[in-house]
């Protein structure tokens, strides 16, 4: 596929905003992908706004930014948003004073105790039941959640990727937990990450950029393009994490863009292509 697709009659120069995905799109594992920290340096040498919107909920935002930075691509807090944050942003508005069941890792905690939402370990007392990716899950757990889902606790999923791309490979992602209590319980999930187009409002808050000038990047069409659409974005598939190229092309409105790697994406930049 060509370095730059079908992008109607606005350039990639044009754009006044990015929004990267994190897995896949600018590392896999500990190593970041090619061209990644080169493109963001030269987003900030020209005061282009940027920020990273994952689906990952296993992070905290701290975690993600020291991530980034010992990559050689400089973060802070504020310049990550996770579908952890979105998923307890959401709990506390609809739910004022639910208490939660959580199935997830330090990045949902995290984000669920800062939003205010009172933790329970009963099935019993949980009036929602919050899932993100977990890599010590147990029997138990999973019982519990279905427990609670089934007794009419409110199910909420961070994110449905089926998949995190890896060093390894494709490993089992957090939709694949999701998938397992849907299963269980017959209950469908209330998604919150990508596809969902919420992650990418709380990211358009923060940037202040028009969404019709903000690239939403991501290598999931799935996920990072449908909810980069759904939000009114442009939209930017790179070709080095979950999917490939067919897959883009496949959608049935497929990304204003597909470049192999952010290689691609900041010489098409830089050149004004």
């Amino acid at each position: 596929m060509s370095e730059a697709g079908s992008a109607a009659t606005l350039c990639v120069r044009e754009l006044r905003g990015f929004i990267f995905d994190a897995d896949g799109t600018l590392y896999r594992g500990e190593a970041a992908l090619p061209g990644a920290a080169e493109f963001v340096a030269d987003l900030c040498r020209l005061g282009v706004p940027w920020l990273v919107a994952t689906n990952n909920s296993t992070m905290p935002p701290a975690g993600v930014a020291a991530r980034l930075t010992r990559m050689g691509i400089p973060a802070t807090v504020d310049d990550v948003i996770n579908s952890s944050q979105v998923a307890a942003a959401y709990l506390a508005a609809e739910m004022p004073g639910a208490r939660a069941l959580m199935v997830g890792e330090t990045g949902l905690r995290e984000a669920l105790v800062e939003a205010g939402v009172p933790l329970t370990e009963d099935w019993q007392a949980a009036d929602a039941v919050v899932v993100g990716l977990d890599r010590a899950l147990t029997y138990a757990g999973l019982r519990d959640a279905a427990l609670a889902i089934r007794r009419g606790a409110r199910f909420i999923a961070a994110n449905a990727d089926r998949t995190l791309p890896t060093e390894l490979g494709l490993i089992p992602g957090a939709g694949s937990v999701v998938a397992f209590l849907e299963i269980a319980t017959d209950v469908p999930a209330h998604v919150i990450g990508k596809p969902a187009p919420d992650i990418f409002h709380h990211a358009l808050a923060r940037l202040g950029t028009p969404a019709g000038l903000t690239a939403a990047v991501g290598d999931r069409p799935e996920t990072d393009i449908a909810a980069g659409q759904a939000a009114g974005l442009r939209t930017i598939g790179v070709l080095t994490g979950a999917s490939p190229a067919e897959a883009f092309a496949a959608m049935e409105t497929p990304p204003d863009w597909v470049f192999g790697d952010m290689m691609a994406l900041r010489r098409a930049y830089l050149s004004g292509a």
